[in-house]
């Protein structure tokens, strides 16, 4: 466990009240910063959808009023998942404002307001770089974020460092798998919400301090493992690799 000191920071959380987010919001606390967390789900936090521009502003302004200041904003809130064969253009629309527009936004917000050394992270996916059928909304917005978080580096350069994450497989529930399902990550395990907070950390901190403009692909070398019949406890029966 990664032990930094966060005393008198102020960290913002967007979809930080389960999974992946509240560990990141978690950790934070543990390590001495002030959370902040905007979530759909009802919660001691702040309540609303990110899809919703005056939500956004309301969030911000009360963060703002109420610490003065921000140096952390982690844009972490999950997009809608859905295909090409049932996703409606409601609901893709609404996938790329919560996942690319209100990070946008809230950076736009917070800039006036980021302190010395203050650092954006966005959670991407190695979804932006390969695909499941029907996933279009989710693929098409994690790639969204993680081309802004290059734009927002070279934007923001010189007073806020901005760098992406982008997990692989990560169980929430802390649940140990066996078998292919662990084999065909190259570090023999499926990820947890830890690896992903241990490393947004890191990424805030001043041991970073000479990255910006970066993706880190956290996924146990899963996009770099080439599977074959008969490899990583797969075979392949009738077009399909199947699990043995």
């Amino acid at each position: 466990m990664m032990e930094l000191d966060f005393s008198d920071k102020v960290a913002v959380v967007t979809g930080g009240a389960r999974g992946i987010g509240k560990c990141i919001a978690d950790e934070f606390r543990r390590n001495g910063a002030k959370v902040c967390v905007i979530d759909r789900l009802p919660g001691d936090h702040f309540v609303g959808n990110l899809a919703d521009k005056v939500v956004l502003e309301s969030f911000a302004s009360e963060v703002i009023s109420e610490h003065g200041h921000i140096d952390y904003l982690i844009n972490n809130a999950k997009p809608v998942m859905k295909g090409i064969d049932e996703c409606s253009y409601e609901e893709f629309m609404d996938a790329l404002a919560v996942d690319v527009a209100a990070p946008f936004y809230l950076s736009k917000l917070f800039a006036p307001h980021f302190a010395p050394g203050a650092s954006i992270i966005n959670i991407s996916s190695s979804r932006d770089r390969m695909s499941q059928p029907q996933t279009e909304s989710h693929t098409a917005a994690k790639g969204g974020i993680a081309a802004l978080t290059h734009a927002l580096a070279v934007s923001f350069a010189g007073r806020v460092r901005v760098n992406s994450i982008s997990p692989g497989w990560i169980d929430t529930s802390f649940r140990e798998y066996n078998g292919s399902d662990a084999v065909q990550q190259p570090v023999g395990r499926v990820g947890n919400p830890m690896d992903i907070a241990n490393a947004v950390l890191f990424l805030c901190s001043d041991n970073a301090g000479f990255i910006t403009g970066e993706d880190l692909c956290i996924d146990g070398g899963m996009t770099k493992l080439m599977i074959y019949h008969g490899e990583h406890g797969w075979t392949l029966s009738g077009g399909q690799a199947d699990e043995s």
